[in-house]
C-alpha cells in the first residue's frame, strides 16, 4: 500500500542508525514471491538494505498481527524475509500485536540497546 510513497523514502535515508520494518504476519502471500507477487516484503526490505547509506544501519523487524489464527510464525517470517542471509548487519525479529502492544517493547529495547553499544565504540 506504500508504493506511491516508496520514491521518498529514500530522503530519510541519510544518517539512519536503525531500520524499523513492520510485516503483516497474517499476509503470507505477499511475504515473497512464492505466490507470485513481484512486490514483496522479501524483495522491498532487501532493495532497501542494498541502499549505500543504509548499509551500517541496524534492522528491526516487526512481525505484527501475531494475535491471528493464520498469521506465520517468527521462524517461518524469518525464512521468507531470508533473514540468515544478511551479511555484516545486525538484525532482531519481534513477534509482535501492534493493538495490544505486545511485543513492541522488546523490540525497541534490543534496537535501544544495538544503536548504545555501536555508539559508544
Amino acid at each position: 500500500g506504500q508504493d506511491k510513497i516508496r520514491p521518498l523514502w529514500k530522503h530519510y535515508y541519510q544518517n539512519s542508525q536503525g531500520i524499523i520494518f513492520v510485516v503483516d504476519s497474517n499476509d503470507g502471500e505477499r511475504m515473497d514471491e512464492t505466490r507470485g507477487y513481484e512486490d514483496n516484503a522479501k524483495e522491498e526490505l532487501h532493495r532497501l538494505l542494498a541502499e549505500d547509506e543504509l548499509r551500517n544501519a541496524a534492522l528491526l523487524v516487526l512481525a505484527n498481527k501475531q494475535d491471528l489464527p493464520n498469521a506465520l510464525s517468527v521462524k517461518q517470517v524469518t525464512e521468507k524475509l531470508a533473514l540468515s542471509q544478511l551479511r555484516n548487519r545486525s538484525w532482531y525479529i519481534q513477534s509482535t500485536c501492534a493493538t495490544t502492544g505486545d511485543g513492541l517493547y522488546e523490540g525497541l529495547d534490543w534496537l535501544s540497546q544495538t544503536l548504545n553499544k555501536r555508539n559508544k565504540k
